[in-house]
């Protein structure tokens, strides 16, 4: 098998008819052994429905996981690169934002620039919400300040990869998973290939504002320490400014009988709300090692299918 592509999906039957078709036009011309790997993330609708349709008519080898329930993409993904067996693996989202009109590109650029990793990157972010556009360039900017590695603006999950690079992903076992910090973390040659943003084919996004805020917060999280040293230096600087300015009070007191009580109060809300700040931010961290103390399943598979094709190979 030379290539295993990787699906999450997440109530996608809109679009998984014309994945489906496009992938298989794109592969053809490619002339190249494949699997796809749809792993149902415990979706809502006909999903199901839907692969097992592919699996029953394909020309091709299809397996099919399906969770027990919606465990995120992060899961998804890492069911999908363990279950591949491919020589080369890439993950794809099915609603062809993802174009597979690239991968004939990845396979000219990971042979002719001896790289170990081609990813994709979008350049332009049009179609999406000014404020989601104005807060991912924010995020990318602050992580990176604070990372050993660059995570890059724009990059996808899209991305063509040797086996001995998803052999490494594969390693790292942590329960809370930022793929887009892995895949750049576990190191390798890579060069990207850009594009300009393409609007879903159908369906709607599954990524809100709050969910994909909850997902910045995880990254920095999982990968930096940063934001405990600020609460350190910060609470430092507050309780030096906060000595010097009751040194000045007191003085003032003891020249002019003058104490200014307001000033008090508006620095004791202003003390607490910097302590609840570092008490969550450190909670944070805690509740990430609890999770991962815990040792639980990552996701947990229900039902495993595999194609006729697949299974006389």
């Amino acid at each position: 098998m030379e290539l295993s592509i990787v699906v999450p999906c997440y109530n996608e039957e809109a679009a998984l008819p014309a994945f489906f078709e496009e992938i298989q036009r794109v592969l053809h011309t490619m002339h190249k052994s494949y699997e796809l790997i749809f792993v149902n993330d415990g979706s809502k609708d006909r999903t199901m429905e839907v692969l097992k349709q592919f699996a029953t008519t394909a020309n091709c080898a299809v397996r099919i996981i399906d969770f027990s329930r919606n465990f995120g993409k992060e899961a998804a993904m890492l069911a999908g690169l363990k279950a591949s067996s491919g020589d080369y693996v890439t993950v794809m989202d099915c609603d062809l934002q993802d174009p597979p009109s690239l991968l004939p590109k990845m396979f000219e650029e990971l042979h002719t620039q001896e790289v170990d990793v081609v990813g994709s990157r979008r350049v332009t972010r049009s179609g999406e919400p000014p404020i989601r556009s104005w807060f991912a360039r924010r995020f990318y900017g602050l992580i990176n300040r604070f990372v050993e590695v660059e995570i890059v603006d724009g990059a996808r999950d899209f991305r063509l990869m040797k086996r001995v690079v998803v052999n490494s992903i594969l390693q790292l076992c942590e329960y809370h998973r930022f793929s887009k910090g892995i895949f750049v973390w576990v190191g390798f040659k890579t060069v990207y290939l850009e594009y300009e943003n393409i609007e879903r084919v159908a369906g709607e996004t599954k990524w809100s504002f709050w969910k994909l805020f909850r997902y910045a917060i995880d990254g920095i999280v999982e990968f930096t320490n940063a934001p405990l040293a600020i609460c350190t230096w910060v609470g430092s600087i507050v309780m030096g400014i906060s000595i010097l300015s009751a040194l000045y009070h007191l003085v003032s007191w003891m020249i002019y009988s003058y104490l200014a009580t307001d000033f008090f109060a508006s620095m004791m809300f202003f003390l607490l709300g910097l302590n609840l700040l570092g008490i969550g931010i450190v909670g944070e961290y805690l509740g990430k090692t609890y999770d991962e103390v815990k040792k639980r399943p990552i996701y947990i598979i229900r039902e495993e299918i595999v194609s006729k094709q697949e299974v006389s190979r």
